[in-house]
C-alpha cells in the first residue's frame, strides 16, 4: 500500500512568487484525496510538482518515503500515473495506441506488446466505455473521449498512485460518475484535483482546500465544506446541507440577493 506526502512543498517562476506556497499533504493507502479551490489557487502546479512536470523549488514530494524527483523517469511512471486536465489531441495514434503506452514503464524499449498487453488494453477501453473506438485516431475525438482514453491509459499503467487533474472535464453527468466511481474501485492510492464541489464531496475521502497557493483548510468533506469557508475562499453564498441518501455534505449555492 502507497502513501504520498508533500513536505514543505513550493513552486515559483523565479520572480519572488510562489504559486504554490508551503503544501503538506498526505494520501494515504487507498485513500482518494481531492484538491478543491478557485480559478489560479495553484491545483494544477502542486499536481505538476508531484508527478514531475514540474521540479518544486523547495520541498518534497514523497511516495512511500521516496523523493520522486529523485526517480528516474520510468522507474517513477512505474508506480504514478497522470490524468492531466486536458488530453490535447497530439498524439497521431489509434485509441488502442495511446492506451497501450500505459505498459511502457513495464517493459524495455524494444519489446514488443504481448497478448496480456493487449488484453489490458481491451479491458480498459471497455471499463471506460469506449471499446468501440479503439482504432479510431486519438485526435479525432471528442475532449470527453479523449479524457476517458488517458484514463484507460493510466489502468493498463497498474500504478500505485494516481494523480488526476479535473479528470471530469468535458464529460457529461454519466461518465464523470463513472470515471470516478472507476478510480475509487482502483485501490490505488489517489489525488485528485476537482471544480466541481459536489463530487469532491461525494468521491473524495479528505479534500484539501487551496487559496492563493496555501492550503487555508484540511480534513473530511463534513468538516471542511462549510458555508463560511466557502464565503471566504470562493466568495460566494452558499447553504450546505447532507444529503439523505448518500450521507455526503451537498452544496447549494445562492444569488447575492438572498
Amino acid at each position: 500500500m502507497t502513501t504520498l506526502t508533500t513536505e514543505g512543498l513550493s513552486y515559483g517562476p523565479g520572480d519572488g512568487r510562489h504559486l504554490v506556497d508551503g503544501v503538506d499533504l498526505t494520501v494515504g493507502p487507498g485513500e482518494t484525496v481531492g484538491v478543491v479551490g478557485p480559478n489560479g489557487s495553484g491545483k494544477t502546479t502542486l499536481l505538476r510538482c508531484v508527478y514531475g512536470t514540474l521540479r518544486p523549488t523547495h520541498g518534497r514530494a514523497l511516495l512511500d518515503g521516496a523523493d520522486l524527483h529523485t526517480m528516474g523517469a520510468k522507474a517513477r511512471a512505474r508506480r504514478l500515473a497522470t490524468v492531466p486536465q486536458d488530453g490535447q489531441a497530439v498524439f497521431e495514434l489509434t485509441v488502442h495506441e495511446v492506451v497501450a503506452m500505459g505498459r511502457s514503464p513495464h517493459k524495455r524499449f524494444w519489446e514488443a506488446d504481448t497478448a496480456a498487453d493487449a488484453e489490458l488494453v481491451r479491458a480498459a477501453l471497455e471499463r471506460v466505455g469506449i471499446a468501440e473506438f479503439a482504432a479510431r485516431p486519438f485526435p479525432s475525438l471528442s475532449g470527453g473521449e479523449r479524457q476517458r482514453t488517458l484514463v484507460a491509459r493510466a489502468l493498463v499503467q497498474q500504478p500505485d498512485l494516481v494523480v488526476l487533474d479535473e479528470p471530469t472535464n468535458h464529460l457529461d453527468i454519466r461518465y464523470q460518475l463513472e470515471v470516478l466511481s472507476l478510480v475509487r474501485e482502483l485501490g490505488t492510492s489517489n489525488l485528485i484535483a476537482l471544480h466541481d464541489l459536489n463530487l469532491a464531496a461525494y468521491y473524495c475521502d479528505r479534500i484539501y482546500v487551496l487559496q492563493g497557493g496555501r492550503i487555508a483548510a484540511s480534513g473530511t468533506p463534513g468538516d471542511v465544506l462549510t458555508p463560511e469557508l466557502l464565503a471566504t475562499v470562493y466568495g460566494v453564498k452558499a447553504e450546505v446541507s447532507v444529503h439523505p441518501t448518500t450521507g455526503a455534505p451537498t452544496v447549494v449555492y445562492l444569488p447575492k440577493a438572498l
